[in-house]
């Protein structure tokens, strides 16, 4: 069979070309066609503007799915297992000049040259390389180390739904406005909700965790439908509001980015709203949201006002809970509890350093 010549797709002006255009990216099912992956990069062209206004000037990680993606398939974690999709972080090599990068460190120390979108056929370009997902940072290139977005991300847990979700994204909206700051909401592409913050850059990633932790105790004495428990065995029928994803290296799936889900849904920005009107997010997808945006983008004031983080650091200074527990990777933090699964407490005594110094079972 002969080999499909490459196509082409214009984006802000600027070629892209594109091989395999024909290759199925997702394949069809009741609800939506079949995609290519000249859909793909055609889509991405289409909401250029608007994605550029979510991920432009940002060190952005790419989720990449070079085959396409199939129900079934799984995300490699990075830590050697192998995965039909990857995480990209460094730039790949043999990216066109168009192609910008800005330099980001790690919490290891490690730093790395990670895609800087400045224009639209960039992301083009990254989707080209089998990129569905855009990973961005909270920050732009300039302050590279002061994010600009607070990010509450609420995770429905196993017995709850989007329509819990949208619940407390409803309590989330007025907590917000009492303390004087707007949210601007999106679907994540799944089942749950991403309410975001325009932030001045001008605090740190441990301040901005510090400022979600405040948020969601004071979210969780609102609605008992709530949880911010890292452990998972501890969560409940509960929304869970991940107060991590604000960490250094911690990312969501931007505005307008498809997601690897059968249908190519697309987590979509919406008024409030738009957002309490939405039956089943997997609506707004791939074929849909074009016509959906020809309405206007929901997030298009997002940048008109940069608010100050002081009303939910004084919730954190004020709300008791301490220190809560970070992410695996990361180095033992000040004030940090144990990283140990509560339920492995009653086998092991542990210092105020979380260390385990007695067995007592032995």
């Amino acid at each position: 069979m002969a080999k499909t010549p490459a196509a082409t797709v214009t984006a802000g002006g600027r070629e892209v070309r594109v091989s395999s255009p024909d290759r199925v990216i997702y394949e069809a099912t009741e609800r939506t066609p079949e995609v290519t992956k000249l859909d793909v990069c055609t889509f991405f062209a289409t909401v250029g503007e608007p994605l550029m206004r979510a991920v432009g000037e940002r060190p952005t990680a790419l989720e990449r799915w070079p085959d396409g993606y199939r129900e079934g398939m799984r995300l490699s974690t990075g830590y050697g297992d192998d995965g039909d999709g990857f995480y990209q972080k460094r730039l790949p090599k043999g990216a066109p000049d168009f192609v910008e990068t800005a330099r980001i460190t790690f919490p290891s120390g490690r730093t790395a040259e990670e895609l800087c979108p400045t224009e639209p056929a960039a992301l083009v370009w990254a989707a080209q390389m089998g990129a569905l997902t855009f990973h961005p940072w909270p920050v732009r290139r300039p302050a590279v180390d002061h994010p600009d977005e607070l990010r509450l991300d609420l995770d429905p847990q196993p017995g709850t739904t989007f329509a819990d979700a949208q619940r407390v994204a409803a309590v989330v909206r007025e907590l917000l406005e009492e303390l004087g700051l707007r949210g601007y909401p999106k679907t994540s592409g799944n089942r749950g909700i991403h309410v975001y913050v325009r932030l001045e850059p001008r605090w740190t990633f441990d301040e901005v965790r510090h400022a979600a932790i405040g948020f969601g105790r004071e979210l969780e004495r609102r609605d008992d439908g709530v949880t911010t428990e890292w452990w998972k065995e501890l969560r409940g029928e509960r929304i869970f509001l991940d107060v991590n994803q604000n960490l250094r290296d911690r990312t969501i799936a931007s505005a307008w980015s498809l997601r690897p889900r059968p249908g190519a849904p697309v987590s979509t920005p919406m008024t409030w709203e738009q957002l309490a009107d939405v039956r089943d997010p997997r609506d707004f997808n791939l074929a849909t949201v074009p016509d959906y945006l020809a309405d206007g983008d929901p997030w298009a004031g997002m940048d008109d006002t940069a608010y100050a983080l002081d009303p939910l650091l004084a919730l954190w200074e004020t709300l008791p809970g301490g220190e809560m527990n970070f992410p695996p990777d990361y180095p033992k933090m000040p004030g940090e509890p144990p990283r140990v699964q509560p339920s492995k407490k009653v086998a092991a005594h542990w210092d105020e350093d979380g260390n385990r110094v007695e067995d007592q079972r032995a």
